[in-house]
């Protein structure tokens, strides 16, 4: 197959994805592996093991920079570029939209009927995902060890950050002893600071949103705090309100969570401040991506830094199965959404059906359940 070919293919899956792509990180990972590993056999679960745990190591959106990792596999640095440009810009448009309605009418459709179908289909996906991913990276008590406590300790609010280098720490003093020199291993996030503006300056709000796509790692509760520090306690351009308003409508639409940035532009600065936005969060996750794939090929050749990554990886299992059981229990809470994940279920067992199918089923039966009066 031609490399065109290749670029192709990787437009479609992950502009599909950017469209179906509802849940977070964790989903669309999931998501993911049913397109590549799965459908495709693009890779093996090793691999995407492997690069979901060497996404952890780096700022920004860890889907984005999976599907990154995913094109470059596929087609070197063109690759890289199409599936995150695939993946960012359906999600980006979706917002944009919703961001106009938001300035124009006061408020924004809230999609509760889709996400009531959708979500019990997504969580059995990531299910069956981590099911898979479990037998690769959990091979042995102690990375099950690791996982088991990270997804405890995690859901006892211990920072995720601290809890994948805590993983990967475990295995290689386990694994390697004092074998090999060690350094401290730490996170550096310093905060540049930026003059404050009485208005909406173009240029300002592009630091804001490249320091947030540059340092930024966690939640969407880390990105709400990383925001209201800058756009509502020091530049005073939103309230806190509007942000919050602004990261619920990045968790209710499909994509990358970092499409927040979208939103806010609109809201501050229209379409020309819509693109600021959006271009400098997602930017950094590009060079970050193309800086450590060729590294990212020979990790596995080097004893420390693969005892590392095999750690890294148990932790991003346990971290991942604590937040599919949060959002288990949210999605999954009467008799319509049981029989939706038993559903997906069966035919996840059956067959390859596509995740576009799965998703689109759910999206239906949330509105028919909608319009029964049922459910939602």
């Amino acid at each position: 197959m031609s490399r065109r070919e290749r670029l192709r293919e990787l437009g479609v899956v992950f502009g599909t994805l950017g469209v179906i792509g509802f849940g977070g990180p964790a989903a669309h990972i999931a998501l993911m592996r049913r397109e590549v590993v799965v459908r495709r056999r693009w890779l093996s679960d090793e691999q995407l093991v492997d690069l979901i745990g060497i996404t952890n190591l780096i700022p920004g959106p860890n889907s984005t920079e999976m599907a990154m990792h995913v094109g470059r596999v596929r087609a070197g640095g063109p690759g890289l570029v199409v599936a995150g440009l695939a993946f960012i810009v359906p999600a980006a448009a979706i917002v944009l939209a919703l961001a106009w309605a938001y300035v124009s009418y006061g408020t924004t459709p809230t999609g509760e009927a889709l996400l009531y179908g959708i979500k019990p289909v997504v969580v059995v996906i990531v299910v069956a995902a981590l099911h898979a991913f479990a037998r690769t990276a959990l091979s042995g008590p102690l990375r099950i060890a690791v996982a088991v406590a990270v997804a405890t300790l995690w859901s006892l609010g211990v920072n995720e950050l601290v809890l994948l280098a805590g993983g990967a720490v475990a295995i290689a003093v386990v694994r390697l002893g004092t074998r090999h020199p060690w350094a401290a291993i730490g996170v550096v996030m310093p905060v540049a600071g930026l003059t404050a503006a009485a208005s909406v300056n173009m240029l300002t709000l592009g630091a804001v949103f490249l320091k947030a796509g540059a340092l930024l790692y966690g939640s969407g509760y880390v990105l709400l705090a990383f925001l209201r520090g800058d756009l509502v306690d020091r530049l005073g351009w939103l309230t806190d309100a509007q942000l919050l308003d602004a990261v619920a409508i990045g968790q209710v639409t499909p994509g990358p969570l970092f499409t927040t940035a979208t939103f806010v532009g609109y809201v501050l600065a229209g379409i020309p401040g819509a693109l600021v936005a959006t271009v400098a969060i997602f930017l950094p996750a590009f060079v970050f991506v193309a800086a450590i794939g060729p590294i990212a090929d020979r990790i596995r050749d080097r004893p420390l830094t693969a005892a590392l990554l095999d750690g890294v990886n148990a932790a991003a299992i346990g971290l991942m199965a604590a937040v599919t059981v949060q959002l288990g229990a949210s999605a999954i809470r009467d008799p319509v959404t049981v029989v939706l994940a038993l559903g997906t279920a069966a035919a996840l067992w059956s067959g390859r059906i596509p995740s576009i199918v799965l998703v689109a089923a759910g999206a239906a039966v949330g509105l028919a359940a909608d319009a029964a009066g049922i459910g939602v």
